[in-house]
């Protein structure tokens, strides 16, 4: 069986979304798991929608996912002379012709034919002409007018076209720029590409194409057409779903190897387990697993399953995807032991990214607290006064706390002042964060050190005093 070689060729008129970034998995996940090739081509011959910001915008897409490319990325602009002499060999072969149909004549037969209800397809008034080349003609491809186009596929299962029913469709536009048909399958011959997984709404194009294959006599790839990811009212999926580009989910604070884990899991299986590492989808993946129903996208599944992969990140792993998120906190010298401290207490309470970063506040805050009112208001009140006095006293006394330890002052104090434990803990809790919910006391003492928990009791009390004078 020969190298398995695997292709993601997106056309750079927007971001990447989250039907083409799994398009991209897919392809990627089973070159990856058969120990193949996956090459990334940029389909940019549609010149008036296409631009550069997009291509680059997809790469980087890409390359924050961690799909990584063997060969390219491939720019079609870049292959124009490859993509002629093509034309000029199934011109040679008398599989395409010269077609100077006038584009205002086309349009009214296809209205015509709309209008009638019958098939809108070219009706060949050029097919035998044997016309030469002129400045107002496109090539056409000559499909055969008889048979069956029978497509293959690894998901679907042997699908029939009509080839009556697929007219002579153009390989080369006026201007001398080349089809989206055309160009693929030339590319996909030029690429020895073996494997093509791609959305079911490219069934209609696969039929075309293998045409094509047959013309210049080649063999055809195995292909593979998964559902189409749809929203919940089962539409195409679009940002009224929820769902955005990839780019707009690393901003939100996704990990990568969450986005995969949930992408994968739309449209393919492995029995009931739902949360997969990037290594385990390697090794699992395979096309007879994908499922012939579409995907149904819920930003709430995805959400949960970004929360599961912070879980069981490792602090380092959770360290380099979270550092750009701290930007924010730039004043404050930070560094990776201590920060990976941090996300020990918080990674079994965040969501995203950005929700981390925006708990993590407090341990990075240089100057006195910025209470939240109400609680302080609550809590930072009179009568807790003598007791963070009491906890200072003792906690400057010792060189580390455990939650033992901690647990017996808090009783002593709370025993010797005649006040709630509840009651110290809480304003502990604000002195130390400014807010009401936080992690667990102990956990926040040993990353901050007893340096800085002093430090914020005695800032507690001074504010206590100032906003209670007479």
């Amino acid at each position: 069986m020969p190298n398995i070689r695997t292709r993601f060729p997106p056309s750079p008129t927007g971001y990447l979304h989250i039907g083409g970034a799994r398009t991209a998995l897919f392809n990627w996940l089973y070159a990856r798991h058969t120990g193949g090739e996956f090459i990334l081509r940029i389909e940019d011959t549609d010149v008036e929608r296409s631009t550069r910001q997009s291509a680059d915008a997809i790469i980087e897409s890409l390359k924050w996912m961690e799909i990584t490319w063997d060969e390219g990325p491939y720019y079609q602009s870049d292959r124009l002379d490859i993509y002629q002499q093509y034309v000029q060999r199934l011109l040679e072969t008398g599989h395409a012709y010269y077609c100077t149909c006038p584009p205002e004549i086309l349009e009214s037969k296809r209205k015509a034919a709309l209008e009638s209800g019958q098939p809108v397809r070219y009706d060949g008034t050029c097919r035998e002409k044997s016309l030469d080349k002129s400045d107002d003609s496109v090539v056409r491809f000559r499909a055969p007018q008889t048979g069956t186009t029978i497509v293959n596929d690894r998901v679907k299962g042997d699908i029939a076209f009509q080839n009556h029913e697929m007219d002579d469709f153009i390989i080369q536009r006026q201007n001398g720029m080349p089809t989206y048909n055309f160009v693929v399958v030339v590319d996909d011959i030029d690429m020895q590409i073996n494997t093509i997984i791609r959305g079911d709404d490219h069934l209609t194009n696969t039929a075309r194409q293998i045409l094509l294959y047959q013309a210049f006599d080649k063999t055809l790839p195995e292909f593979a057409h998964v559902p189409m990811v749809l929203g919940s009212d089962k539409s195409r999926l679009s940002k009224r779903h929820g769902a955005m580009s990839v780019l707009e989910y690393r901003d939100m604070g996704y990990l990568p190897d969450a986005l995969i884990n949930y992408l994968v899991r739309l449209g393919w299986s492995h029995g009931d387990q739902e949360i997969f590492s990037r290594k385990e989808l390697v090794q699992k993946f395979s096309l007879d697993h994908i499922g012939r129903s579409a995907g149904i996208f819920n930003p709430e599944k995805l959400l949960a399953i970004n929360a599961e992969h912070i879980r069981n990140n490792s602090p380092t792993t959770t360290y380099h995807y979270l550092k750009p998120f701290l930007n924010k906190y730039s004043d404050y010298q930070m560094s990776q032991t201590y920060v990976e401290k941090v996300v020990e207490t918080l990674n079994k309470r965040s969501k995203t990214l950005v929700e981390m970063a925006d708990s993590a506040y407090f341990y990075f805050q240089d100057n006195p607290m910025e209470y939240d009112p109400k609680p302080a208001k609550k809590f930072l009140n009179v009568n807790v006064v003598e007791p963070l006095k009491l906890l200072v006293q003792k906690l400057s006394n010792i060189s580390q706390v455990d939650e033992s330890l901690f647990e017996n002052m808090l009783k002593e104090i709370a025993s010797e002042q005649n006040i709630k434990i509840g009651a110290i803990a809480q304003a502990i809790r604000v002195a130390l964060t400014g807010r009401k919910v936080s992690p667990g006391l102990i956990e926040m003492i040993n990353v901050l050190g007893l340096k800085v928990v002093i430090k914020r009791l005695n800032d507690a009390i001074s504010w206590i005093h100032d906003n209670n004078r007479q």
